[in-house]
């Protein structure tokens, strides 16, 4: 398909935007489109998780500053434009009982204020489709369940004349996807990928963390193993937050695109049916010419996701 489409992807942190869809995001910029990424938080709170960094003086000094730094080296590698939403991280909490979030945090936030915030940066943009998280987050850290309750909210709210009318021009996203990035069965075939070649394997301690999950529903699968090298380079890029001898890193770029050659999400909701056996975002869009008009006519009605047939992973 032609270039001239535009995405947008709403993350809670950075780092998530490599770890969750950038091989796609790198596929779609090559093929002509535009890409923007949207980070609702700073990270103020993250973790250190790279043990290499864990005592460097520079991430104790202004952790802030490094993971903003950290941000504009993956939008290098990728290439997507990049909007800080402007929140402050909530942090995750442990214990039991949980401990309270912090006062101003994203997850707290007032809802007006938030969805406001997310539908300007929208009708600015103009996305033809926008991706995130289901309502689990994809975990349960209360920023990306905040930060699915605020897409969906601002992608239904960005069409409407009457929602927040000083925040632009109407726009609205024709289709909503929600990120499948790690399904049992993608860190199934990487781990018999490693086994066979008769190297230790990190993800059978992951499988079993994530047994007690839901999986997650997959309708489409974008071919973009051509880009699994910018995946690896943008998580790279958070070197606060990723452990180059990590289980990110178990297979090599060309090792991942021979077990795996696919990046999965879920249709959430559109405005368009779903294609059967789909394999592109921007499938049943017609060109971008036709989507603007869509997305500009005032007469869009987008399904909720219980309703768009499906198929199971």
């Amino acid at each position: 398909m032609a270039g001239g489409f535009r995405l947008m992807a709403v993350h809670a942190h950075p780092d998530d935007e490599s770890s969750k869809g950038a091989a796609t995001m790198a596929r779609y910029l090559a093929e002509g489109d535009d890409v923007t990424v949207v980070t609702c938080t700073g990270g103020e709170r993250g973790d250190v998780l790279n043990p290499r960094l864990v005592d460097d003086p520079q991430v104790k000094s202004d952790l802030v500053a490094l993971r903003r730094a950290e941000m504009a080296k993956a939008r290098e590698v990728v290439g997507f434009e990049h909007v800080w939403l402007g929140f402050v991280d909530s942090g995750l909490p442990e214990g039991d009982p949980l401990p309270p979030l912090p006062d101003g945090c994203f997850a707290l936030e007032p809802l007006d204020i938030t969805v406001e915030a997310l539908v300007r940066v929208i009708r600015e943009r103009r996305p033809h489709v926008v991706t995130t998280y289901d309502e689990n987050g994809g975990y349960p850290h209360p920023d990306h369940i905040m930060t699915h309750v605020v897409t969906i909210a601002a992608v239904r709210a960005a069409g409407d004349p009457d929602a927040y009318p000083h925040a632009g021009a109407p726009w609205q996203p024709l289709k909503v996807y929600y990120d499948r990035t790690f399904t049992r069965a993608k860190l199934s075939a990487y781990h018999e990928a490693l086994v066979k070649d008769g190297r230790d394997s990190p993800y059978p301690e992951w499988l079993e963390r994530r047994s007690d999950r839901p999986e997650g529903r997959v309708t489409t699968r974008v071919r973009c193993d051509e880009w699994f090298d910018v995946r690896s380079r943008a998580l790279l890029a958070h070197a606060t937050q990723i452990d180059p001898d990590g289980m990110f890193f178990a297979l090599d770029a060309r090792e991942q695109g021979e077990a795996w050659p696919t990046e999965e999400w879920d249709l959430a909701l559109s405005a368009v049916p779903l294609t059967p056996d789909e394999d592109d975002l921007f499938a049943g869009l017609g060109s971008p010419e036709q989507a603007d008009a869509l997305a500009t006519s005032g007469a869009v009605t987008m399904v909720i996701d219980d309703v768009v047939e499906r198929k199971e992973h």
